[in-house]
């Protein structure tokens, strides 16, 4: 065992080694190899987490979501547990190969996710996935990252999205963007480090022969805040500095959006979060500066490689 993965020892409560329940929405024209790849991605990591930690390992519980009979709201159509259900810790809007997510087809999975995301739900998204994000206004302000086939269309339709396709995954805290066709793999390996532990990340990169390290350094992982509390306030503000970070609002600033008084946002936050404002906004702040830290590295790289820039000796 690790020892990041220390802390997930005998100490921990029940509660926190509860399932992690991630879904994978099944929408028209999604690429299903994506759904089922996913979910035997995270069986494989269920199963050896259990082989390297042991029977109190934490799970990764695995759901598909598709629209009612009705056509009116996303409700689970697989569940890999049957135990009672907490609410969802993730979701995952895989690629689609025929054509971008838009119109009618998706108008009833909108407002779910907005709802989905407002109660503290991690929202991802891989390739074209990103058009129901940005369909849903859950982009906005934001970077985010999708197929380069897609981008042009993607900016054109949604220009408040700084578009980056030189990254492979955007890792937003609250939202998620993967970029390629099979950069669910890239996700899912994402998701397992953030959620089981290192050590069962590397080892289901292993199994399925994937270079983790490799891939790893193709993105930067920003620190996962604690979303899913069930303090809407707190979750408001956490929101709103996913957003505003780099204007580093004051705690009035922040306890004013929310209608509170310092001292009670201050409790409040603390409580949810297990950390004080002023810290949460630095570790934010930190990820983005290192997000932008890789990208200069990977610009003089390129720039050091590329042979049309050198000069023949004389």
């Amino acid at each position: 065992m690790g020892a990041n993965d220390k802390k997930h020892g005998k100490s921990v409560t029940a509660a926190e080694n509860a399932p992690v329940e991630i879904g994978v929405v099944i929408y028209p024209d999604c690429q299903l190899a994506a759904v089922y790849g996913l979910t035997d991605l995270f069986r494989v990591a269920n199963r050896l987490s259990e082989q390297l930690i042991g029977s109190a390992s934490r799970q990764i519980r695995i759901s598909h979501w598709q629209l009612d009979e009705a056509g009116l709201e996303p409700v689970r159509v697989f569940d890999t547990h049957s135990l009672a259900h907490r609410p969802l810790t993730a979701l995952i809007l895989p690629p689609s190969l025929d054509s971008e997510p838009g119109g009618n087809a998706i108008a009833h999975h909108l407002r779910w996710l907005v709802d989905r995301h407002s109660a503290g739900t991690i929202l991802c998204s891989v390739c074209a996935g990103a058009f129901m994000l940005a369909e849903a206004g859950l982009l906005n302000g934001r970077s985010a990252t999708t197929h380069w086939i897609h981008a042009q269309s993607l900016a054109v339709r949604f220009p408040a999205i700084r578009i980056d396709t030189e990254k492979l995954i955007i890792d937003d805290g609250d939202i998620i963007t993967a970029g390629g066709v099979m950069a669910w793999v890239d996700l899912g390996l994402n998701l397992i480090e953030r959620f089981l532990y290192p050590t069962a990340m590397l080892a289901t990169a292993r199994f399925f022969l994937v270079d983790a390290a490799g891939r790893q350094q193709r993105f930067y992982s920003s620190f996962a805040p604690q979303l899913g509390h069930g303090d809407k306030r707190v979750l408001k503000v956490q929101h709103w500095l996913q957003q505003h970070a780099a204007e580093s609002p004051s705690i009035d600033a922040m306890a004013s959006r929310v209608n509170l008084v310092k001292r009670t946002f201050l409790r409040r936050f603390q409580k949810a979060t297990g950390m004080t404002p002023t810290r949460y906004l630095q570790h934010l702040r930190v990820a983005r500066q290192g997000q932008g830290r890789a990208k200069s590295r990977k610009g003089i790289q390129e720039n050091v490689a590329s042979p049309k820039d050198q000069v023949a000796p004389l």
